[in-house]
């Protein structure tokens, strides 16, 4: 049972390394990411042992295959590897705007709604705001920052609007800003009606 949760930490360590380093800040070990976010393998695997992190191409495909997110991506030779979003660094990932369903979700904390109802979603140092194609993912990803709160987002009203969206290969819904009115709380409390402002996020025809 020790040697289990000892590994299950490792990884849950490394995974944390790989996050950091490939969506954020790969100066910290002198890493490459080209301009669509991908290190060359054997680089990272040199630049992490030269910081103090024990790291082989097993281990990183391991860590890669097992990821609850899904969060990394392996080129299909396996020479390459980046994170699939989540960036706070400049990276084209090559998406393409695509038609979302109706219903999108978004897992919070509690105390995160009062500032949601003024502001709406906010990308924050992130290239996106980053959406659940179902509630029980929501409520997931919520519990890792508190008491657990699901917002529903009317994307199809979004769409209509000149909203435009993207999606993972990992099936994570992206978008640059959701305003509070497009927002159904759990509470049943919408977002003041009137005249909406104007949206710099938005698509102009």
């Amino acid at each position: 049972m020790a040697a289990r949760k000892g590994r299950r930490r490792r990884k849950q360590s490394l995974s944390r390394f790989l996050s950091y380093v490939l969506r954020h800040n790969p100066d910290a070990i002198g890493l490459t990411l080209d301009r669509q976010g991908w290190a060359k393998v054997d680089e990272l695997l040199e630049r992490a042992r030269s910081a103090g992190v024990p790291l082989d191409r097993a281990t990183l495909r391991q860590v890669v295959a097992e990821n609850d997110k899904q969060r990394f991506a392996l080129s299909p030779d396996g020479e390459r590897i980046r994170a699939r979003q989540g960036h706070s660094i400049p990276v084209d990932l090559g998406l393409l705007p695509v038609q979302p369903p109706e219903f999108l979700y978004h897992g919070t904390a509690r105390r995160n709604l009062p500032s949601i109802r003024r502001q709406g979603l906010l990308r924050g140092k992130r290239h996106h705001v980053h959406l659940s194609p179902d509630e029980a993912t929501a409520l997931q990803v919520g519990r890792r920052h508190g008491e657990p709160v699901v917002l529903r987002i009317r994307a199809g009203e979004m769409h209509r609007d000149g909203y435009r969206f993207y999606l993972t290969e990992n099936r994570v819904w992206l978008t640059e800003h959701v305003p509070p009115r497009y927002i159904d709380f759990p509470d049943g409390e919408s977002p003041p009606s009137g005249a909406a402002p104007q949206d710099p996020w938005k698509e102009t025809p």
